[in-house]
């Protein structure tokens, strides 16, 4: 992984294919290159919502989860490779706790919205659950470690919970859907 980019185009992937980590070229939209896209996709939606939030404690968790990304994107890049754990899990599940223990109870659904920063918190979580989908269908072809797939789960049950709470720090407050609202 000491490789560094001195040229950014090589023109290698002018007839479809990427290379992966391990050298073997595969096609561009290919499940697993399809996996670890979505899950870059979502660790560039996550640096946004850290662009839009201020406080530190949240940016820090936030920073973590992106360096996570990164791992586990590069672990979907090369075939065979570990770098998740169970203890990423565990410390999503922790934040999760924390951050859950301050917020009322759900009576409603929530609409994505509130703030820019509870809009953003939502946009990752949908990302996330789109790319846990791939990650799925990935290991349904191929061998995956399954952490992989309880981190993402965890992950998006967390920017759920980040939404709620940057929605409420705000001022904003959540936006409720209403079921019975006239049409």
């Amino acid at each position: 992984m000491g490789n560094r980019l001195s040229k950014i185009y090589t023109r290698t992937g002018d007839d479809g294919t990427t290379g992966l980590g391990d050298g073997s070229r595969t096609q561009k939209d290919s499940l697993r290159v399809e996996a670890y896209g979505t899950v870059d996709e979502l660790n560039s939606t996550i640096g946004m919502l850290i662009a839009t939030i201020d406080e530190s404690t949240l940016s820090s968790m936030l920073l973590d989860i992106q360096h996570d990304l990164f791992d586990l994107g590069g672990e979907l890049c090369i075939p065979d490779m570990s770098l998740i754990k169970e203890h990423h899990t565990a410390r999503i599940e922790k934040e999760l706790d924390r951050l859950n223990e301050d917020l009322p109870a759900l009576k409603d659904f929530i609409l994505p919205g509130g703030s820019l920063a509870a809009a953003q918190a939502h946009l990752a979580r949908t990302i996330c659950r789109r790319a846990e989908r791939r990650v799925i269908s990935l290991a349904r072809q191929e061998p995956v470690n399954d952490v992989l797939i309880h981190y993402l789960n965890r992950l998006s049950d967390l920017l759920f919970v980040v939404a709620r709470t940057v929605a409420r720090q705000s001022g904003a407050g959540e936006v409720l859907w209403e079921h019975e609202r006239d049409r």
